[in-house]
C-alpha cells in the first residue's frame, strides 16, 4: 500500500492526545465510610475491571477512528503492477484508429465510432487540466499538439474515416514525439492504443518504447469479420490492339469468415461496362477470374473493376490504366544495308511503322517516340551509342540485337556491359540446329497450341555460325531458343525497366536460316508488341510516388496538371530531375480512388491510377489473448492490455494509472469507529 500524499501521515502524532488522556485519571473521588466493606471490596473489584476493559476499548476506537481518518486525507491506494502513481498534471496520448477497416460493424455500430467513445473514456478517467494528445491515422500537424480535455473533445467529434496506414511502430513513435517534447521529465506520460489491431501493421516487435512511457493497447472487436476485395488485376498478354479480343485477369480475395457466393464483378473502361462476371469464393481464400473485352479506340483508356461488399466498401473498385496505339513506331539502325526480311516484316503491316537509320546517320531524340529498336548487324558501338541505348532501356524501351558475321566482340561487350546483360564469346563456326524453344515465353503468345507440348519432328532452323551468350550470374536473362550444342541462340534481358533480346547470329544467309524461318515473324513482331505495352501501375493513396515523363514532354513552357472532371480536381505535380529523368510526385494530395489524366496545354499524355492501399482489406486481428501473450514475451512491463467488453474505461484507467483508491474505505471504517465509541460509552455499563 502506498499513499499520495504521505505528508498528512505527519498527522498521526496526534493519536497521542487521547492515549494521554487515558493514561491519566483526572477524575476526584469521595470517600464515605462504611463499618462492613466485604461486599464493596467485591463490587468495586469487578467494576474496576469493567472500567478499565471499557476505557481501552474506547481509546482503541478513538485510535482507530482517528488513524484511518488521516489514512483518508493521506489517500491511500494498492499500486497498479505496472505504473507508479505521481500527483499533478499528466500527459495523455490517445491513438484513434480511423483507418477504413474500422467501417466493419460491432455489437455497437462501426468500430470507429465504438474507438470515439472509449477514447472519451479514457480521457474522462483523468483531470480537466492534464494534458491531452489526439493522434489519428491521418497524422495531421494539428494532432501533434497537447491540449486540454475539452479541446480534447472537440477535436475527436471531428475524426473521420482516412485511406492512410500506419504500423504501430509508427503510430508510437509520433505519440512520443509529442508527450516528450519538453523537459518536463517528472510529468507521468501514458499512450493509449485504440484500434482493431490487424495483423498486417502490428509490428510490437519492431517498436521502441521508452521507458518513462506507459503503453496500454485497447482492443475494439468487430462482431464478424467478412471482407471481399480486389487485390489487383493484370492482362495476359503485355498489350493491346483495337478490335482485337483482350484478356484481364482480375484477382478477388475472401477475408472473411462466410462464403461469397454469385458476387457481380464489373469491368468498365472510360465509362462503359465492357464485360462482367459472377465470382463464388469460400471464405479465406483467393481466386481469379478471367474478362475477355475489346477496344475500340486507340489512346488512353481509364478502366475500372467494380463488386459489391458490405460494410467494408473502400476496396470494391479498383482503378488502372493502359494505352492502346493507332501504329507502333520501330527504328531499324544498320551497320550496313537495311535488312530486306525486316522490310518484309513490319512493311506489309500499316500497324507498324518502319524507319531505317545508318549507323552513322542516327537521330537519338527519336528514341523516345520508338517502341522497338533493332540493331542491325553494326559492325561496333560507339561510346555515344551506347550511353543513349542505355537512357532508352532505362526508361522502359525494348531492343532487338542482331550481331554483324563480323561484329567488333569487344565494343558489343562494352555495351553488354552497360546494359547488364550477358556478354558473347569468340565466335563459333560450326553447323547446329535450334531444338528447344521456350513455347511459353510471351513471344510465342498465340503461336504454339496451348496445353499442346511442341511435335518432336518440327523443322527448326539451322545455324552456321554464331556468337556464344555467355550468361552472367548478375544478369537477369532467359534462354528463349537453344541450339543443340546447349548454347542460347535468342535470350530476352530484362535491364532497367525495359527488355533487351539477344540473337547469336546475323541474318546473312551463310549464318543460318532462321530469317527464312517461319518463328522468324513471330519473334520480330511479338517483341516490338511487348515494346508497345504501356500501362502505369496503380499507384497507392498515401504513399509518395513518383512517375516519369517523356524527354520530349519536358519544356519551360509545360506546365503539367493531374486532373479528376468528375471530383473537380486539378493540381500541378511537383517536377524534379533525377538522373537525366523528369520526375513528378503528388504527396499526400490524393484522397479518393480514381483515374487521373496528366495534361499540359489541354493534350492528354497520360493516365494515373490511384487505390486505396490494400494492407487494410486483410482483417486478420490480434485478439486481447494474443496481445496480452505478445506484450509478455517481449518482457515489456511498460505495455498492458485493458479489456473493453461491457466495462466503463473511466473506472478500468483510473486503477490501472492510480491502482486501487482506499480513501473511500477509510471514511467508512471512522464512521465504523466512531460508532462504536458510541455504543462503548452508552451500552457497556448497561
Amino acid at each position: 500500500m502506498q499513499f499520495i500524499y504521505p505528508e498528512f501521515l505527519f498527522a498521526l502524532s496526534v493519536l497521542a492526545i487521547p492515549i494521554i488522556i487515558h493514561l491519566f485519571n483526572f477524575r476526584r473521588f469521595k470517600k464515605i465510610y462504611f463499618t462492613n466493606v466485604r461486599f464493596l471490596k467485591e463490587i468495586k473489584q469487578d467494576t474496576q475491571s469493567r472500567s478499565r476493559l471499557k476505557h481501552l476499548l474506547v481509546l482503541l476506537s478513538r485510535l482507530l477512528a482517528l488513524t484511518f481518518l488521516v489514512f483518508a486525507f493521506a489517500q491511500p491506494f494498492i499500486p497498479a503492477k505496472t505504473n507508479k502513481v505521481q500527483s499533478g498534471t499528466k500527459r495523455v496520448s490517445i491513438y484513434v484508429d480511423n483507418s477504413f477497416s474500422m467501417d466493419a460493424l460491432g455489437k455497437n455500430g462501426s468500430l470507429l465510432e465504438t474507438a470515439k467513445k472509449k477514447a472519451r473514456e479514457i480521457a474522462n478517467a483523468y483531470k480537466p487540466s492534464d494534458e491531452f494528445q489526439l493522434l489519428t491515422s491521418s497524422f495531421e500537424g494539428r494532432h501533434q499538439r497537447l491540449v486540454n480535455r475539452d479541446e480534447f473533445f472537440r477535436i475527436l467529434d471531428e475524426v473521420k474515416p482516412t485511406s492512410s496506414v500506419h504500423t504501430f511502430s509508427e503510430i508510437l513513435q509520433r505519440q512520443q514525439d509529442a508527450l516528450f517534447s519538453d523537459n518536463k521529465a517528472k510529468t507521468t506520460k501514458t499512450s493509449y492504443i485504440v484500434s482493431d489491431f490487424q495483423k498486417s501493421t502490428f509490428d510490437l516487435d519492431q517498436s521502441k518504447i521508452d521507458t518513462a512511457l506507459q503503453v496500454s493497447l485497447v482492443p475494439i472487436t468487430a462482431s464478424t469479420i467478412n471482407n471481399l476485395y480486389i487485390d489487383t488485376c493484370f492482362l495476359s498478354t503485355p498489350f493491346v490492339q483495337i478490335n482485337t479480343p483482350n484478356e484481364l485477369v482480375v484477382r478477388i480475395k475472401n477475408t472473411g469468415d462466410n462464403n461469397a457466393e454469385n458476387i457481380p464483378l464489373k469491368l468498365l473502361i472510360n465509362n462503359s461496362q465492357k464485360a462482367i462476371a459472377s465470382i463464388s469464393l469460400n471464405s479465406h481464400s483467393t481466386t481469379e477470374v478471367k474478362l475477355n473485352f475489346t477496344i475500340s479506340e486507340s489512346g488512353w483508356q481509364r478502366a475500372q473493376l467494380n463488386i459489391t461488399d458490405y460494410p467494408i466498401t473502400f476496396d470494391d473498385n479498383f482503378f488502372f490504366n493502359f494505352n492502346v496505339r493507332n501504329n507502333l513506331q520501330v527504328l531499324s539502325i544498320n551497320g550496313e544495308q537495311p535488312s530486306p526480311a525486316l522490310n518484309a516484316i513490319f512493311g506489309n503491316d500499316t500497324y507498324f511503322s518502319l524507319k531505317n537509320s545508318n549507323q552513322n546517320q542516327i537521330d537519338y531524340s527519336a528514341f523516345a517516340s520508338m517502341q522497338l529498336i533493332i540493331l542491325n548487324e553494326l559492325n561496333d558501338y560507339s561510346s555515344g551509342l551506347i550511353q543513349e541505348l542505355k537512357r532508352y532501356v532505362t526508361k522502359g524501351g525494348s531492343i532487338f540485337i542482331i550481331p554483324s558475321s563480323h561484329a567488333n566482340i569487344s565494343t558489343y561487350n562494352n555495351l553488354f556491359s552497360e546494359l547488364g546483360i550477358s556478354s558473347f564469346g569468340q565466335k563459333i563456326s560450326q553447323q547446329e540446329k535450334i531444338d528447344k524453344i521456350e513455347a511459353k515465353h510471351p513471344l510465342f503468345t498465340g503461336v504454339f497450341e496451348k496445353g499442346k507440348s511442341l511435335p518432336e519432328n518440327l523443322d527448326l532452323p539451322v545455324i552456321n555460325s554464331y556468337f556464344p551468350i555467355i550468361k552472367s550470374s548478375k544478369s537477369l536473362s532467359e534462354t528463349v531458343m537453344r541450339l543443340s550444342s546447349g548454347n542460347s541462340y535468342l535470350t530476352s534481358n530484362q535491364s532497367g525497366k525495359g527488355v533487351i533480346y539477344v540473337l547469336a547470329s546475323s541474318l546473312q544467309p551463310e549464318d543460318g536460316s532462321f530469317s527464312r524461318h517461319a518463328l522468324f515473324v513471330p519473334v520480330l513482331l511479338r517483341s516490338a508488341l511487348r515494346g508497345s505495352s504501356e500501362v502505369n501501375i496503380p499507384l497507392i493513396i498515401g504513399q509518395d510516388h513518383e512517375f516519369a515523363i517523356s524527354d520530349t514532354l519536358v519544356s519551360s513552357d509545360n506546365v503539367f496538371h493531374l486532373i479528376n472532371v468528375k471530383e473537380k480536381f486539378d493540381i500541378i505535380p511537383e517536377g524534379k530531375i533525377f538522373n537525366n529523368t523528369t520526375l513528378l510526385s503528388v504527396h499526400d494530395q490524393i484522397k479518393n480512388a480514381e483515374n487521373y489524366d496528366l495534361r499540359t496545354n489541354n493534350s492528354i499524355i497520360a493516365v494515373e491510377s490511384f487505390n486505396f492501399n490494400r494492407k487494410e482489406s486483410d482483417l486478420s486481428i490480434y485478439s486481447t489473448d494474443e496481445l496480452t501473450e505478445m506484450s509478455s514475451r517481449l518482457g515489456n512491463s511498460n505495455i498492458n492490455v485493458i479489456e473493453t467488453e461491457g466495462k466503463d474505461l473511466s473506472h478500468s484507467i483510473s486503477q490501472l494509472n492510480e491502482g486501487k483508491r482506499l480513501w473511500k474505505y477509510c471514511i467508512i471504517l471512522v464512521l465504523a469507529f466512531l460508532a462504536i465509541e458510541i455504543l462503548l460509552i452508552r451500552f457497556f455499563r448497561k
